[in-house]
């Protein structure tokens, strides 16, 4: 049997895996874990909880699932990406998939081209409709900047271990990310000592990955990429 832990952003939950979570139940017999971080779902709670904490928390459910399974994945978006490196650089990890993954912060370039469009919106009574206005409207209220402090530490902290990651991956990203810069996925490239590894890049999502126009290629290609066995022949990657 397989155990698979998904692991959620920053200031996110669960639900913005769940399409890709839903599909692999659908289409497997595994066991998936997708625990809410401290502070995190759909209730913000940040003013307590530290980078610390929301490691340990997606720790404890890997150990958990090792116990039971031989076999365990991990699957990471945004900062649960680089959470799921680090776990993968510290513990047994067979395989790992990073979605989004926040190695880099913030996309400046398309960040400006998403508040240009929130200009347009506003000028013509449409800012309501715009996803980005929502998405901050609702989390700036929620998140105080101690929590946003604690985000930076965790990214730095989780970096260190991306040259100790040896399991085959898969990295995606959207070319339209307003939150992590596109290049993330060469940098994570260059830095995961892993000789398996599968780069895609969405030339129509956003940050938001798993929800957007590309989410049923997504859900595809992560079931895709879990159910191929690798083995090395000569220094050379057999894919079967």
């Amino acid at each position: 049997m397989i155990g698979c832990l998904v692991i959620h952003g920053y200031t996110g939950g669960p639900y913005e895996l769940e399409p890709l979570v839903d599909y692999l139940r659908a289409q497997t017999n595994w066991q998936i874990s997708v625990p809410t971080l401290p502070g995190h779902g759909r209730n913000l709670e940040l003013t307590k909880p530290c980078y610390k904490q929301w490691i340990q928390k997606a720790e404890d459910t890997l150990k958990m699932l090792q116990k039971k399974y031989d076999t365990i994945y991990v699957i990471g978006f945004s900062m649960g990406g680089m959470i799921a490196s680090y776990l993968a650089g510290t513990f047994k990890v067979d395989k790992l998939v990073l979605l989004a993954t926040a190695g880099k912060f913030i996309a400046f370039k398309q960040l400006s081209r998403e508040v240009g469009k929130l200009v347009v919106d506003g000028l013509t009574g449409k800012a309501h409709e715009n996803y980005i206005y929502a998405w901050y409207k609702r989390k700036s209220r929620k998140v105080p900047l101690k929590a946003y402090i604690e985000f930076v530490k965790l990214v730095k902290y989780t970096r260190t271990y991306l040259n100790k990651v040896n399991a085959p991956v898969l990295i995606a990203q959207g070319r339209q990310d307003e939150v992590v810069p596109y290049q993330t996925m060469h940098y994570l490239d260059k830095e995961i000592a892993s000789d398996l590894k599968e780069i895609v890049l969405f030339e129509r999502s956003n940050h938001r990955i798993c929800l957007g126009e590309d989410k049923d290629t997504i859900n595809d290609m992560v079931y895709n990429f879990l159910n191929k066995s690798y083995e090395k022949v000569n220094n050379t990657i057999v894919i079967k």
